[in-house]
């Protein structure tokens, strides 16, 4: 599904990504985990057309990156920090407005679903600039599935939500892959990464420095790995984060 080259992003005389070489199957989920400025914002937002290398190449589902851009825009969903979703517009309308942007068979019954899915049924005629954090984190997801796409990237999905939803969230996340979809998810939290994921890629300093198969991991050990390639990358935070 992904393959990636020699993928480097710089940000004049800053590299935000090193010699980046990963593959990533098709039905395979992918977990990212990594310090703060390890770049694995900057690898997802490639993923998603939303930025474009400085030197590498990119396929996606066969296609090259910067060449069929438009093309692979319509085979993935994309959930990052920002809600990429209209304030102005009710709940449902966003909904609609992405799915006919993609062509949605049977639209009403699709985003019908999706608001009960996420938990939004009741907030559907709410301008979405009304929402909480964690209700627009809720909408963005339902925005990023509405098509339905063969690779969903999600940049730190939990963030914001509550214990119901990141409840609701693990449960969609485990049937995208069910029905064999590719996930590619960045996290700070070991243990989720371990529950939903089959392979785990570790990030430090824009280089893909370890990657492993999360069975027969436990998160201890991925923790003692980690650890061992990132070292003094690791934040206070990571570290309460990752012993949690």
């Amino acid at each position: 599904m992904i393959q990636i080259e020699g993928l480097v992003k710089s940000f004049g005389h800053t590299f935000a990504l090193h010699e980046i070489n990963l593959d990533v199957a098709e039905g395979q989920f992918l977990a990212i985990v990594g310090p703060n400025g390890a770049g694995k914002t900057t690898l997802l937002r490639i993923l998603a057309t939303l930025l474009r290398p400085t030197s590498g190449h990119v396929n996606i589902d066969g296609l090259d990156l910067v060449s069929h851009s438009g093309e692979i825009r319509r085979r993935i969903g994309f959930v990052s920090h920002q809600s990429l979703t209209y304030g102005r517009l009710t709940v449902e309308e966003n909904l609609r407005f992405y799915g006919r942007l993609y062509d949605v068979a049977e639209l009403e019954e699709r985003v019908d679903s999706l608001l009960r899915v996420v938990g939004l049924d009741a907030r559907r005629q709410d301008p979405a600039r009304t929402l909480s954090r964690g209700m627009q984190q809720r909408l963005s997801i339902a925005r990023a599935i509405v098509h339905q796409p063969s690779l969903l990237l999600l940049d730190e999905p939990y963030t914001g939500l509550d214990q119901q939803a990141a409840e609701m969230l693990r449960t969609l996340l485990q049937t995208v892959n069910a029905e064999s979809r590719t996930v590619v998810m960045t996290t700070h939290n070991l243990q989720r990464a371990l529950e939903l994921c089959d392979t785990v890629a570790i990030l430090s300093s824009g280089r893909v420095v370890h990657e492993t198969e999360s069975e027969p991991l436990s998160a201890d050990r991925l923790r003692e790995i980690y650890w061992a390639y990132v070292g003094n990358g690791m934040t206070r935070e990571h570290a309460e984060t990752w012993h949690s």
